[in-house]
């Protein structure tokens, strides 16, 4: 296959016109048929990694079900994210145990949609003063055999643990997870700045979903925000909807990080593609109103998103991020996340062949090739 006549995507030219050719399922320097695709008035870019939701059409990777996963996975790929860590909830073990075995089954079939790369265990590993929308009634301090046993049951897809680390025993867990290929993000927290850089020198190379869930980046006390600027290696999830995070600090945070270490999540729930109403979450209720979900009865407290990742990116480039940064931080820094991005994250030759063609207006999706194949 050839992409002729539209504007690539490129880590560090940003776009370039170019023709992009695959080899199969893979990018090549030539292509080996004769089918040729016109990006006439789009951007090539490639296929999205959202290493941060929780569900969306009206399903949650929390509920452990086949169909249901099978439904994200669906959605996910008609939305241009091609790779999909799910995260789960606060939860006993007993419950966890089983949403880490359906997402080993459905690897192991490998079935349509956005490929599962992973999961994302957000909780039980929290701070109970920054719960946010999780549930209290099934926190846990920081355990390496329960990570084990779920680590197990995952056969290896555990990607990302999130851990508030002033907790008991977190920095012995920090060091053991990262020292087992598992990279520790910190969240859900009331750390201060010691507590928090403490954590990544441990380890911890992620900080899940920055602002949202921790203290607030203050001048005298600058906590997990003003720690995670200071390590360069660690890399902060934003939660871009319009909602979450306003536009100003989104700017101001892709200024002080970089845009080579920001990561895009949608952070997105079962109300995802859904009518406003009321959905469960995590034991507990929610209700959407347009796009923003917050603990039923409780308007203050924000959920998480109704808005897919590629609407975030929409959003970030709505609220002034350059394009070429927004895609980054929606593709290849996730990928890079998680340890991913020499087989997906950009289109460079010998990654898979999973692009998307974005209007240039409107950046409505156009057209789109996952693993070498068009799927929409």
């Amino acid at each position: 296959m050839r992409i002729t006549n539209g504007l690539v995507f490129d880590l560090e030219k940003g776009f370039s016109e170019k023709d992009l050719c695959t080899d199969g399922t893979v990018i090549s320097s030539e292509s080996t048929d004769e089918t040729v695709i016109d990006a006439s008035g789009c951007y090539v870019i490639p296929g999205l990694v959202d290493v941060h939701f929780h569900g969306c059409v009206g399903e949650d990777f929390s509920d452990a079900t086949p169909e249901g996963l099978q439904a994200m996975a669906d959605y996910e790929l008609s939305e241009g994210v091609a790779y999909i860590c799910p995260a789960g909830m606060t939860l006993p073990e007993e419950q966890l145990s089983p949403i880490c075995k359906n997402a080993a089954a459905h690897r192991e079939k490998q079935a349509s949609g956005a490929e599962l790369v992973g999961l994302h265990l957000e909780g039980p590993f929290l701070s109970s003063a920054k719960k946010g929308a999780q549930n209290s009634d099934f926190l846990h301090d920081p355990d390496i055999p329960m990570l084990r046993r779920l680590q197990s049951d995952a056969k290896g897809l555990v990607k990302l643990v999130t851990v508030a680390p002033e907790q008991p025993g977190a920095m012995e867990f920090i060091r053991t997870a990262t020292a087992e290929g598992i990279h520790v993000s910190v969240g859900h927290t009331i750390a201060d700045y010691d507590t928090a850089s403490a954590a990544f020198a441990a380890g911890a190379d992620h900080a899940t979903h920055l602002y949202n869930g921790m203290p607030s980046l203050h001048h005298r006390e600058p906590g997990v925000i003003g720690a995670a600027r200071d390590d360069e290696k660690v890399m902060p999830e934003i939660i871009c909807d319009g909602i979450h995070v306003h536009g100003s600090v989104i700017r101001a945070t892709f200024a002080m990080f970089g845009a080579e270490r920001m990561i895009l999540i949608s952070d997105s729930l079962r109300a995802t593609g859904m009518p406003d109403g009321e959905y469960p979450f995590g034991g507990q209720m929610i209700e959407v109103h347009g796009n923003r979900a917050t603990l039923l009865g409780h308007p203050e407290t924000l959920a998480g998103s109704v808005t897919s990742l590629m609407g975030c990116m929409r959003q970030a480039v709505k609220f002034g991020i350059p394009l070429a940064d927004a895609v980054r931080a929606a593709s290849y820094n996730p990928a890079k996340s998680i340890g991913m991005e020499n087989r997906f994250g950009s289109l460079e030759k010998g990654k898979d062949a999973t692009c998307i063609l974005l209007d240039k207006e409107t950046l409505a999706i156009q057209k789109m090739i996952f693993r070498g194949n068009v799927v929409n």
